[in-house]
């Protein structure tokens, strides 16, 4: 599955996205050498970044009937716990917990190949129409050079 907006940085990573329902995201990652830390083990800020999307990639999506394409969200806040290494591929869940017309509460989850928790996560998410720094209005741009 194709994710929906474009992430530079996430398809440099190699996420794949599994699903994007309004019952919430579910991204695999398989980790590669250039991405582990000292311990040879999946560093922090890569799990950290993957339960991120997950949440926001849940966040955006839509409960049923409305358009999930225009809406973005920005993370206002995010704390992970780390339970055990990354080990293998990896799955992210992020499921919203609640939301209002500006604001996304979520959780997420990452398993390892074995089914062992790797580590939890919640945020906030805020919902935008576009970025005042115009970001998506140039990427759009760029993208018909």
């Amino acid at each position: 599955m194709r994710f929906p907006t474009p992430i530079p940085f996430v398809e440099h990573l190699g996420f794949e996205l599994l699903q994007w329902a309004d019952s919430g995201a579910e991204i695999a990652f398989e980790p590669r050498p250039e991405l582990l830390n000292s311990w040879n083990v999946l560093h922090g800020g890569v799990t950290m970044t993957l339960l991120d999307v997950a949440m926001a990639h849940a966040a955006r999506a839509a409960p049923a009937g409305a358009p999930a394409e225009s809406r973005g969200v920005v993370t206002v806040e995010m704390k992970t716990s780390f339970l055990r290494p990354g080990l293998g591929r990896l799955v992210a869940r992020g499921r919203v917990q609640h939301r209002s017309t500006t604001l996304a509460f979520c959780e997420a989850t990452l398993h390892d190949a074995a089914g062992e928790l790797v580590a939890t996560a919640t945020g906030t998410f805020k919902y935008l129409k576009s970025l005042p720094t115009g970001g998506r209005r140039l990427q759009r741009l760029n993208a018909s050079d």
